[in-house]
């Protein structure tokens, strides 16, 4: 079922105190006040793709760098730099949404797992790629530009691999704008 199609789905677990029954205006209420897609969707999803973004840069440079200081492989590099940019990007996911929606950490993460798993997949797919073929991951040093152009060439890769993957998430419902 599409965003649009959800918009206009009855909730029938709204309550906030207060009897409805054969009230119409309240379901008008209900479909607008519970609809998460406001707007144009490929805003949206872009947006959805910049939250995401600061998560996975977050763990993917500090990975890069670590990485890249300790001279560790190729491999190694990349699997830390993704292990790390999955922790930090659920980490930013998480968070507002056990704030905002008042969740806990496992209600939280049931809510967002499946599309934030697969946003930040390609999202590092994208990203470990160009950065690898920029030359940043082997580069002598976190101090010389070769490696910012491969972080620069890294994001620029993966915000455009993951928005419509994200636009795609959001279509379904799989993915949900915090």
């Amino acid at each position: 079922m599409s965003a649009t199609e959800q918009a206009t789905k009855k909730e029938p677990d709204h309550d906030h105190g207060e009897d409805h029954a054969g009230d119409d205006s309240h379901d008008e209420h209900s479909r607008h006040h519970h609809h998460h897609h406001h707007g144009n969707p490929f805003v949206t999803s872009a947006q959805a793709t910049f939250h995401c973004l600061s998560g996975c840069v977050i763990g993917e440079v500090a990975g890069l760098m670590i990485g890249v200081t300790l001279g560790l492989s190729v491999i190694a590099t990349m699997a830390l730099a993704t292990a790390l940019a999955y922790i930090s990007g659920f980490t930013l996911g998480l968070i507002p949404v056990m704030r905002n929606q008042r969740k806990t950490l496992v209600e939280a993460f049931k809510l967002i797992w499946i599309g934030e798993a697969i946003s930040i997949g390609v999202m590092e797919i994208a990203m470990n790629a160009a950065d690898y073929y920029a030359g940043g991951m082997t580069a002598d040093s976190v101090f010389t530009s070769v490696f910012w152009v491969g972080v620069g060439a890294a994001v620029i890769a993966g915000f455009l691999a993951a928005w419509p993957v994200n636009w795609w998430l959001l279509e379904r419902d799989l993915k949900h704008c915090h």
